[in-house]
């Protein structure tokens, strides 16, 4: 499993990977000003006014290293307790809590207390604050002003990987995930994610050296077999996938991801009522909101996959619910951003703009920062430019369009300047501008399987069936874990590559 999925799936939460996991040791009771050196050992301090405070901390924190974000939590809470100036508590609970109203709560106290930390623990808050708001420049800028600071550390150099590796730079992400297991060569969270950042760009033998490793440091913990299940999930070989996902349930019951992935497994397998009944195992072992929302979205895919929207469309209704009962803002405003994300699908556009308007009310009259605010303003030009296709009007379309893109160079965020590209290339394909739809959608993710299935339709228009069929191929095979974009066209593309001897001759898997 990989950190960013202890996220609850939110668009507002965008944290970088790993930044509850923080090296040093004991501090005296008197907090140092924000422009401390470093430790004698080269490693960010931790400042607290209590040594039992401290323990429990650096008991969340191993916990939450290990991907076991809820067994963290009661360390952390009791670390709080113990000492309610702890900084670095706060931004472990943070980042370990299930539901976004949790994460911003937490959030908002550790920005309360940075100024009275060490400088190393200061740029660690002030960068995933800026994570959370989505302003990209700023969570760069101070991550990199960390690993400046603290070159020895390993774990300033897991934040930036993890920076990298949010932002689809795959090549920096590893270089700063190799630093870290070099400076450290057991920390076992930088083989974990240095396997992902490999998987993603297709080095599926690198990934897998690096997940085997993760094994072997960590050979009593569920998470080193479910990382390595996924990369198989990812491969195509779902029994083996399957075998991993249950030795990680084998030693932790309570590891819902692996039931996620043995969810995504049998669906692809052309299971859907098992991959149900995998899903339903999480909602009855669930332990926070968190959980059932991993459940309920997992059945909410699997009904979309099944070309059942209506069913799927109820599924999200119980996810909304779910946040309404704690006021989980984000989280409710996520809930209607997908269901409108469905009715688009089924071509119900007004439908679709209602709920996208409905979202962004929610957002703007939360107690959210205006910095959350103004990013969703800027989003739901994205949304309406979606709507607009849906409709065929062109206009309103690049209007729109260009409004998210002149917000996104603005607030140079890569993410949602690919999304431009994505609109941009959507565009021109309904336009039947077919080498500008390409050149545009080279440019979106193509960690989107929708985008590749865009480029497959785009190259099938300019009459080009071998790379048609190629990435029709890649968006077929994409194998993620559960995920709308990919329900959505998952069988159109393998119909349209071939069927699935087209596709595995295509990709060469046997």
């Amino acid at each position: 499993m990989h950190p960013t999925r202890l996220l609850v799936r939110s668009f507002v939460v965008l944290v970088a990977a790993g930044m509850t996991s923080l090296g040093g040791c004991a501090k005296s009771n008197e907090a140092p000003p924000a422009t401390a050196a470093p430790q004698a050992d080269g490693k960010i301090p931790i400042t607290t006014a209590s040594e039992d405070a401290r323990k429990e901390y650096l008991q969340g924190r191993s916990l939450a290293e290990k991907l076991l974000a809820q067994d963290s939590i009661a360390h952390f809470d009791r670390a709080i307790a113990l000492d309610p100036g702890f900084a670095l508590a706060e931004l472990g609970r943070a980042n370990a809590a299930p539901t976004t109203r949790e994460f911003f709560e937490h959030m908002r106290k550790a920005a309360s207390l940075a100024g009275k930390v060490s400088n190393g623990e200061r740029l660690l808050i002030l960068a995933t604050e800026a994570g959370g708001q989505g302003n990209a420049v700023a969570q760069k800028n101070y991550l990199e002003q960390l690993v400046a600071a603290y070159p020895q550390d390993e774990r300033a150099h897991f934040a930036l990987g993890g920076y990298y590796f949010g932002q689809q730079d795959f090549p920096q992400a590893v270089e700063h995930y190799k630093k870290a297991t070099e400076l450290a060569p057991t920390y076992s969270p930088a083989y974990n994610i240095l396997g992902y950042a490999f998987r993603q760009e297709g080095d599926y033998a690198n990934a897998e050296q690096a997940f085997k490793r993760y094994i072997e440091l960590i050979p009593n913990d569920p998470n080193p077999y479910d990382s390595y299940g996924e990369l198989l999930l990812k491969m195509g070989k779902f029994d083996d996938s399957i075998a991993q996902y249950r030795k990680a349930l084998a030693i932790d019951p309570n590891f819902m991801a692996s039931h996620l992935g043995i969810a995504a497994d049998l669906m692809y397998k052309g299971k859907p009522a098992e991959s149900d009944a995998e899903l339903q195992q999480i909602g009855k072992k669930a332990r926070s909101d968190g959980d059932t929302r991993t459940a309920l979205y997992g059945m909410t895919v699997v009904d979309v996959d099944r070309g059942r929207m209506n069913e799927a469309l109820k599924e999200l209704d119980r996810q909304y619910a779910l946040g309404e009962k704690t006021n989980d803002v984000a989280a409710m405003a996520g809930d209607l951003q997908s269901k409108g994300t469905i009715l688009l699908e089924m071509g119900k556009a007004a439908e679709a703009r209602a709920l996208f308007d409905r979202a962004l009310k929610t957002m703007e009259d939360s107690d959210l920062s205006q910095q959350i605010k103004d990013n969703a303003r800027v989003f739901q030009h994205y949304n309406l430019a979606r709507v607009a296709l849906a409709k065929k009007d062109a206009t309103t379309a690049k209007s729109e369009a260009a409004a998210f893109r002149e917000g996104a160079e603005a607030s140079k965020n890569p993410f949602q300047i690919r999304q431009a590209h994505e609109l941009a290339g959507t565009i021109a394909l309904q336009e039947k501008q077919y080498d500008t739809a390409i050149a545009e959608l080279q440019q979106a993710s193509l960690q989107n399987p929708y985008n590749l299935y865009r480029l497959g339709q785009a190259y099938q228009g300019k009459g080009d069936t071998t790379q048609a069929r190629s990435f029709m191929a890649k968006a077929a095979e994409f194998n993620s874990l559960p995920q709308l974009n990919y329900a959505f066209i998952r069988a159109r593309a393998e119909r349209l590559a071939g069927g699935p001897n087209a596709v595995a001759a295509t990709s060469g898997r046997k």
